[in-house]
C-alpha cells in the first residue's frame, strides 16, 4: 500500500511545510507511528538511524498541542546536547506552521536564560535529562501538564546512566501521560523502563529489508596498529569524500589523531563530550556548511547526528559493540541515500567484525588498498599485474618501438637493433612531432638493418651506467617518502 501523509490524517498545514521541505511521502517508520502516537497509545518503536524517526514522534506531538493553553505539553528528552538542539530546530520549523512553541533545555548553557524563556509559555520542551530535571527540582518547570513524553535515542539514555533522572520525571506527571521511545536497538534497560511504566505498549520494529540503510556499503581494512593514521590518510585520499566523520573509542588519543591528520593536509577539527558548548556548536556549524572536510568524533558527542549527505564514516577503532556500530554507521546513509563505513582493525580484532557480520546480519567485507581502489583480499595481486600492462607510464615513445622493431624484422635485420637504448629508439624518445618523430624513428631503424656488419660494429657502445654503493642505494631506500627536511639532514649527515 502506497501512504501518503493524507492517509496518515495529519493537519495540512503540517503536510504543506512537509511538502516544502520536498518530503513527499512517509518512511515506514513514519507510516508505522505516526497513526498510534495520534491515538494516544504508549509507542516502543525501533529502527535503523536515518530512517525518520525524529518526524515519525515530531509531527503527531505537535498536532496533539493545544494551542489555547499556555502550559508545557510535550517533554522530549535526548542524550546529548547536539541531538537535543537538531530535534528543536525540527520542532521549530514544523510548529510554526500550527503555532506551537518550543524551546529547548540543554546543559551548558545559560540557566537563567533557560528559566526566562519558560516564562514566554512553550508549548513543547526538548532537552537532556540532567538539565531538565534540574530545572523541575528548582521550580522552574511544571510537569503536571504534560500529556506526551518522547525519549529519543532511549537505548543510550539509559546507557549514559539517566535511568534514575528520567524515572524522576515520569513520577512527576500524570498517571495518564503518554509515553513513547525511538532508538536504533533495544537493550535489557530500556525493555525494563517499558515494562514499569509503558501501559500497553505498542511496539513498532522496522525489519531489515524496510530499512533505508541498505544503500550504505560496509568494509574493513586490517592494518598495524602504528599504521591507523597513514591507513586512514590513505583511504580518505582514495575515496575522496567531500566530508568524513573518523569515529575513536579513546579520548586521550584525539588530539594526537587531529594533529597528524592536519599535518597530512586535511581540514580536520575534533568533537567530545568535554569539549565546550560553543566550541562544539561551532565545530558542527562547519562541518555541515562543508567548511570542514573531516571531524573526529566519539560516541557520546555524535549520538544522533543529523549530517545531510553525509558519504563516509570511518572507525579508527572499532564499535565497542554491535549496537554502538549501528549508531556510528547511522551517520552516513540516511534516508535511503548511498553511504560507505569502513573500520580500520588490527589482525587480533578481526573477531569483531566477524561478530558484527552475525550479529547485525550485514556484509562487512575485507578490502585491501592498491592503486587507488578497494580490492578483495588477493584480487590486487591481479590488479598489479594489469596496472603494469596497461596503466604503468613506459619509458619513451612504446609504439615508435614497436614500429622501429617491426620494421627491422621485415627488413631482416635484428631485432635488437631497434631496442630500449638503440640510436633508433632514442630518436623516438627525443621526437615531439608525434607520427612524424616516429616516422623517422622507422626509417632509422630500416637504415640500421641494412647497414653491414662492420658498420655496426663500429658503432660506440651506449655508456654503461653507474654502479651505485650499497650506502646510496641505502640511502635512496630509507629517504623514499620522506619530508624534504628529513631528506637535507640525513644527506648532511653523509656528507
Amino acid at each position: 500500500m502506497n501512504v501518503t501523509w493524507e492517509l496518515l490524517k495529519l493537519q495540512p498545514q503540517l503536510i504543506d511545510a512537509l511538502m516544502a521541505n520536498q518530503i513527499e511521502k512517509p518512511t515506514p517508520v513514519q507510516a508505522a507511528t505516526i497513526p498510534v502516537l495520534l491515538a494516544g497509545q504508549d509507542v516502543s518503536a525501533k529502527s535503523q538511524t536515518g530512517t525518520g524517526k525524529t518526524l515519525a514522534y515530531m509531527l503527531p506531538a505537535l498536532q496533539r498541542v493545544d494551542v489555547s493553553k499556555p502550559e508545557v505539553q510535550v517533554m522530549v528528552l535526548a542524550p546529548t546536547q547536539e541531538l537535543a538542539m537538531q530535534i528543536f530546530r525540527v520542532a521549530e520549523i514544523y510548529g510554526e506552521a500550527i503555532g506551537v512553541r518550543s524551546q529547548q533545555l540543554i546543559g551548558g548553557a545559560s540557566m537563567q536564560r533557560q528559566v526566562e524563556k519558560l516564562r514566554q509559555h512553550p508549548h513543547v520542551v526538548i532537552g537532556t535529562p540532567g538539565r531538565i530535571h534540574e530545572l523541575v527540582k528548582a521550580g522552574k518547570l511544571k510537569l503536571h501538564q504534560i500529556r506526551l513524553v518522547i525519549i529519543d535515542e532511549a537505548d543510550q539514555v539509559f546507557n549514559l546512566g539517566s535511568t534514575v533522572e528520567v524515572e524522576t520525571l515520569l513520577r512527576g506527571m500524570v498517571r495518564d501521560r503518554q509515553i513513547a521511545f525511538f532508538s536504533a536497538t533495544r537493550p535489557q534497560a530500556m525493555v525494563e523502563v517499558e515494562s514499569r511504566w509503558m501501559s500497553d505498549p505498542q511496539r513498532v520494529d522496522v525489519t531489515a529489508d524496510q530499512q533505508a540503510g541498505k544503500q550504505v556499503k560496509h568494509y574493513f581494512v586490517v592494518c598495524e596498529r602504528r599504521d591507523k593514521v597513514d591507513t586512514a590518510r590513505r583511504l580518505i585520499r582514495m575515496l575522496k569524500p567531500a566530508s568524513a566523520l573518523l569515529f575513536i573509542n579513546d579520548t586521550d588519543e584525539i588530539a594526537n589523531y587531529e594533529a597528524k591528520l592536519s599535518y597530512e593536509g586535511f581540514s580536520v577539527e575534533t568533537l567530545y563530550g568535554d569539549a565546550d558548548k560553543q566550541r562544539r556548536a561551532s565545530t558542527l556549524a562547519r562541518f555541515r556548511d562543508g567548511r570542514l572536510q573531516l571531524l573526529v568524533a566519539t560516541d557520546v558527542a555524535a549520538r544522533g547526528l543529523d549530517i545531510a549527505d553525509l558519504p563516509l564514516v570511518v572507525h579508527l577503532d572499532p564499535a565497542m559493540d554491535a549496537d554502538h556500530y549501528v549508531h556510528r554507521s547511522g551517520r552516513t546513509g540516511r534516508m535511503g541515500k548511498p553511504g560507505t563505513v569502513v573500520s580500520i582493525v588490527t589482525r587480533n580484532q578481526l573477531f569483531i567484525m566477524d561478530k558484527f557480520r552475525k550479529q547485525l546480519g550485514i556484509d562487512l567485507q575485507e578490502k585491501t588498498m592498491y592503486a587507488g581502489k578497494l580490492w578483495n583480499p588477493g584480487e590486487e595481486q591481479q590488479g598489479s599485474r594489469d596496472f603494469k600492462r596497461d596503466g604503468a607510464p613506459r619509458r619513451g615513445d612504446e609504439s615508435g618501438r614497436r614500429s622501429a622493431n617491426a620494421n627491422a624484422n621485415a627488413r631482416g635485420g635484428v631485432g635488437r637493433g631497434a631496442g630500449f637504448g638503440s640510436p633508433s629508439a632514442r630518436v623516438s624518445e627525443g621526437s615531439g612531432n608525434g607520427a612524424g618523430g616516429a616516422s623517422e624513428a622507422g626509417q632509422a631503424a630500416v637504415r640500421g638493418a641494412d647497414a653491414s656488419s662492420g658498420a655496426t660494429a663500429g658503432r660506440r657502445p651506449a655508456a654503461a651506467k653507474p654502479t651505485k654503493s650499497k650506502k646510496a642505494l641505502e640511502r635512496e631506500r630509507k629517504n623514499k617518502g620522506a619530508p624534504k627536511w628529513l631528506k637535507a639532514k640525513r644527506d648532511g649527515e653523509q656528507s
